[in-house]
């Protein structure tokens, strides 16, 4: 269905509202944020193989249920503001909040050279995490969350939630569902739309460059575990996963990892309530993508779908007159709704 979202007139467009929000709106976030942030402690949680993970985590008086939530493809837990407005926001909610680095990226590269998997292993870290937040007194029900890449480390944590969680200690229905927004649903097309695009192939170099910069960073801290010529050789996305990733995996080919990893092709198997926040003018992925993800929705009873026209990238920054509507006190419209959802169980 098309959810209610009007963006300020000038964001209208989703590549102006992504540059804008990750320009601008990055720097002036605090403004527009009422809720203060959650005194945080720092936990290392152990994830799928003994794969240290780190986190940190923040509870309420008399908590109500607890968010697991993780960023997109680059950055650290000291950068994502984005994530950082949603754990305010769960924290004043009643929500105990964990937050965490997932594999090969801040605290978490520091401790373990293990490379990312686009969701085979860390689907299982969010299980995990969920087990063992709730031995530091995070209470079920649990919430997982997460945006752009990983939006889709979230769905695979709901795809195998009911599989796993009796094996760490999870009573059944303890994970209660979760909500992504802008999930990386297919890598394969986005990736394809966006290097075939004169300016959106901006948006990639950019992207390209973070990932270069966090293996250098992976090399320095584990120099016996990344070849320094793999990174060299790694000059886009798709370099990155071919020279540093698929073959650790078993896998062939690039193209070969993004079928099995993609979460499109497994939307209709998901049976925990799964709410999917996503525009329809996302710069980063394929525009076929959110017809199809619309027409998949259709028939999974299990999936709240809140597609809009507008939006950009991780970004639903709203106007005053929407604010107005929803009787929102900011313009952070996507955790808005995703909290709303929530609180409707």
């Amino acid at each position: 269905m098309q959810a209610e979202f009007q963006a300020p007139w000038w964001l209208a467009n989703g590549l102006t509202m992504t540059i804008n929000t990750a320009l601008n709106t990055s720097r002036q976030w605090q403004k527009h944020t009422i809720e203060p942030e959650p005194i945080y402690r720092e936990h290392i949680f152990q994830g799928a193989d003994n794969v240290p993970i780190f986190g940190i985590v923040a509870i309420p008086p008399n908590p109500i249920g607890t968010l697991v939530a993780t960023y997109g493809i680059t950055g650290t837990l000291q950068d994502q503001w984005f994530l950082r407005i949603l754990g305010r926001k769960a924290y004043d909610q009643g929500l105990a909040v964990v937050l965490f680095d997932w594999r090969a990226h801040g605290q978490t590269a520091i401790l373990s050279p293990t490379l990312t998997s686009d969701g085979l292993s860390e689907g299982e870290d969010f299980i995990r995490i969920a087990a063992q937040s709730k031995a530091l007194g995070c209470p079920a029900p649990f919430w997982l969350s997460g945006y752009s890449l990983g939006g889709q480390l979230a769905l695979w944590g709901l795809r195998q939630a009911t599989k796993l969680s009796a094996a760490v200690g999870l009573a059944a229905g303890e994970i209660a569902g979760g909500f992504v927004l802008c999930p990386a649903l297919e890598s394969h097309r986005s990736l394809t739309y966006l290097v075939n695009h004169p300016i959106k192939r901006l948006l990639e170099c950019r992207i390209s460059a973070a990932l270069t910069s966090l293996a250098w960073k992976l090399h320095a801290a584990h120099p016996d575990h990344i070849d320094p010529r793999a990174i060299e050789r790694a000059t886009d996305i798709e370099g990155f996963d071919r020279e540093l990733v698929i073959h650790n995996l078993g896998f062939a080919t690039v193209q070969e990892y993004y079928l099995a990893t993609s979460p499109l092709y497994f939307l209709e198997e998901l049976d925990l309530p799964t709410l999917i926040i996503y525009a329809a003018d996302d710069p980063l992925f394929d525009p076929t993508l959110a017809p199809e993800l619309e027409y998949i929705c259709q028939g999974q009873k299990s999936i709240d779908l809140m597609l809009t026209k507008n939006g950009g990238h991780v970004a639903h920054v709203s106007s005053k007159a929407c604010q107005l509507r929803n009787k929102d006190k900011d313009p952070w419209w996507a955790w808005n709704r995703a909290l709303e959802w929530v609180g409707s169980f």
